[in-house]
């Protein structure tokens, strides 16, 4: 029978992070490793952020036109948004709080454009199975 033998030894590991040269460096003593970046934090404005087309948003722009175009998509509330105080575009959608119905807005009849119901929510409108619809 032979004897095995085994040594343990703690090697350790240093972490500095470095706030002013937005560095970290690993320090393994035989071996130090240093990563550097070069990342700004903005100061949370929107609109100094650029941001590319896509899909329902068609021209670049900034986070800021972004997120204000997404919100003239949809609407909610007890009454139906009209041209006249929002941005309204066929597809948009309206959520009626008051008659809990879905709504979208689309061309009824040549050159009119008005919000028809897709859906009313019921009791059971939660619940999806083949005799709910």
């Amino acid at each position: 029978m032979s004897n095995i033998s085994v040594d343990v030894t703690d090697n350790k590991t240093f972490v500095t992070v470095e706030d002013s040269s937005n560095s970290v460096t690993i320090d393994r003593s035989d071996n130090p490793i240093t990563v550097e970046t070069s990342l700004t934090v903005i100061g949370g404005n929107a609109s100094n952020i650029n941001v590319a087309a896509y899909k329902t948003i068609f021209d670049d722009g900034t986070v800021q036109s972004a997120l204000e175009k997404l919100a003239d998509q949809s609407f909610r509330g007890t009454t139906e948004p009209t041209a006249g105080t929002a941005n309204l575009e066929e597809g948009d959608l309206f959520y009626d709080t008051d008659d809990d119905q879905l709504k979208v807005y689309r061309e009824t009849s040549p050159d009119t454009f008005e919000f028809v119901p897709l859906a009313s929510a019921t009791g059971t409108m939660d619940i999806l199975d083949a005799g709910s619809f």
